[in-house]
């Protein structure tokens, strides 16, 4: 039978070891975008949360898929695009990645 005090010290101890920061190591990234004009802001700003994986295994999506997914990484996860960046890089995924772009 548990006691007030062992239920307290129990839920003490296991939200010690929740709050506990934890540290991750993620994989240093090897890969690159392809390149062509817009390259470095992909580079820039895509590998900060990602892998250059993500685009290499994407459907070859029209421009405005590119277009939405670039706002909503922008808006819904707080990537750190400037807005007047938006259009160039959603070009440079469009041409490297998009639905006129043969896969590699």
């Amino acid at each position: 039978m548990r006691t007030p005090l062992s239920l307290a010290i129990f839920s003490s101890l296991a939200l010690a070891a929740v709050a506990a920061p934890r540290k991750f190591d993620l994989p240093v990234e090897t890969g690159s975008y392809r390149p062509g004009p817009g390259v470095e802001m992909a580079q820039a700003f895509c590998m900060n949360c990602h892998s250059t994986e993500y685009c290499e295994t994407q459907p070859p999506f029209p421009e405005k898929y590119w277009d939405a997914t670039v706002k909503k990484m922008r808006e819904k996860f707080a990537a750190p695009i400037p807005e007047e960046m938006i259009p160039t890089l959603v070009k440079y995924l469009t041409s490297q990645y998009g639905a006129a772009t043969p896969p590699k």
